[in-house]
């Protein structure tokens, strides 16, 4: 099972495309999968349907094997849905077995949570990632500068090779610089471009934001090098933290963070934006 869109969906309903997406890299995450799908401003999310579906395929009698397994990737979707599981999770056919692929144990339902035993799966090392790009014709040099930036995340890196192609650092950044200028016109013209994109974009895009704003925080404590932002961000985050105290960033990311909350639940994008952007304007000009 995994997230879909739609109110009633099923996983089985989007066989097509998940075997697509596989096929095409098995390196992608819940945004990839949801864009694959064409989501726009659909949020992702995992049905009381499903969990219904779930239900009954695991009452059915197993064919080939005694054991009877269900892998469930990213249970975060399991909204009050979820706990039409708590009984068949708590209390299990003989010889069945959950297994919830998970990113962020914060976002699960405690109620499923505490019927769970975790096991953490670390990141990769920065070793295994330049070698496994290097397996892929990826320039040493090049593997080397990538694995370093990538956060023990194979799809990052990827995508840090891909970064070309992809607008979410430049929107933010250029939605940073509008905002610290405080010119009416030009963050209406930002925020209109980022209303514009659908939900989930705008939750990337805030996700980024979070990710640049920890790299600032800690560039005054590590070296360039050990930062993980690439060489084109580094320049604007060095520029952007000679004004940014860690009180500013402790702000700024409760901001990005009230931000998503109000995303998901489909507030208004362009008054949403908005106001965030005169409040960062605010905290760029503290004392």
């Amino acid at each position: 099972s995994y997230p879909t869109v739609g109110g009633k969906a099923l996983s089985t309903d989007f066989l097509k495309q998940w075997r697509e997406a596989l096929s095409k890299s098995p390196y992608f995450n819940v945004h990839d999968w949801l864009q694959h799908l064409d989501a726009e401003n659909k949020q992702g999310n995992i049905t009381a349907a499903e969990c219904n579906k779930i239900i009954h395929k695991l009452s059915l009698k197993p064919f080939e094997s005694e054991n009877k397994i269900l892998v469930l990737w990213m249970p975060e979707f399991l909204v009050k849905e979820g706990n039409r599981l708590l009984k068949i999770i708590e209390e299990p056919p003989s010889n069945t077995y959950f297994i919830f692929v998970a990113e962020n144990t914060q976002n699960i339902l405690p109620t499923i949570l505490s019927r769970c035993q975790l096991l953490k799966v670390p990141a990769l090392s920065t070793e295994v990632i330049e070698q496994q790009l290097r397996t892929e014709g990826v320039d040493p040099l090049l593997a080397k500068s990538v694995s370093k930036t990538s956060q023990g995340n194979f799809r990052m890196a990827q995508k840090i090779l891909g970064v070309q192609d992809d607008s979410t650092s430049k929107l933010f950044l250029d939605w940073m610089r509008k905002a610290w200028q405080g010119n009416g016109k030009d963050i209406v013209d930002v925020v209109n471009e980022i209303s514009g994109m659908g939900r989930e974009k705008q939750k990337y895009l805030l996700q980024y934001g979070l990710h640049f704003l920890r790299e600032c925080l800690v560039m005054g404590w590590q070296d360039s090098e050990k930062i993980r932002l690439l060489e084109t961000e580094l320049v604007s985050a060095q520029k952007m933290s000679r004004v940014l105290d860690w009180q500013k960033i402790e702000s700024m990311s409760s901001l990005m963070d009230d931000c998503t909350f109000y995303v998901e639940r489909n507030a208004n994008p362009r008054i949403l934006f908005m106001d965030a952007s005169f409040k960062l304007h605010q905290i760029f000009k503290e004392n």
